[in-house]
């Protein structure tokens, strides 16, 4: 589930939006009113149910191969996942949605471009687009995805090496 040339994505489990509207996300340090989403190299970070955490680390110019196979595993690819068991069933049952939006409204924000906002108002191309099985988008896409008791010392690791990540919902995960 990626954007066609000339559109974005939101996800969502709503599949009943007609209009996004700006607004200051609950989680968000901003304080200016946003539509988010993403583009097609960020879609993976949301092939998730909303409230799960994940943990997210990946290749990048400036990563080490000592990092790669340590972190990512020898063999597996150029993107790990991970997640907590307590949400491998939220994973699998979620009806998650796609909306396409057209990319003209919306520009890249934070340091490292890890969405795209707009400050208007927007109406998605068409209707909500089920997402298919999340597990097979990861497979699909030769991403690792990973399940731990704990996401907190693979986090940890994470942080601390030359791969490029982010980190989504982790006030969810297991303390």
């Amino acid at each position: 589930m990626r954007p066609e040339p000339g559109q974005v994505l939101h996800f969502s489990e709503d599949p009943t939006i007609e209009r996004f509207v700006p607004h200051v996300a609950p989680t968000s340090q901003l304080r200016e009113p946003y539509v988010w989403a993403v583009t097609a190299d960020r879609c993976p970070d949301y092939w998730f149910p909303r409230a799960c955490p994940r943990a997210m680390a990946w290749k990048g110019p400036r990563t080490t191969e000592e990092d790669a196979g340590r972190i990512i595993g020898a063999g597996s690819g150029d993107r790990v996942h991970a997640v907590e068991y307590g949400w491998l069933r939220a994973i699998m049952d979620v009806r998650l949605y796609a909306y396409r939006l057209p990319a003209e409204h919306f520009a890249p924000i934070g340091e490292f471009e890890h969405a795209v906002v707009a400050r208007v108002p927007v109406r998605p191309l068409g209707p909500a687009e089920p997402v298919s099985d999340l597990l097979e988008l990861h497979e699909q896409a030769g991403i690792q995805l990973r399940v731990l008791d704990n996401i907190w010392p693979f986090w940890g690791q994470v942080t601390a090496s030359t791969l490029e990540f982010s980190g989504i919902r982790l006030r969810n995960a297991r303390r």
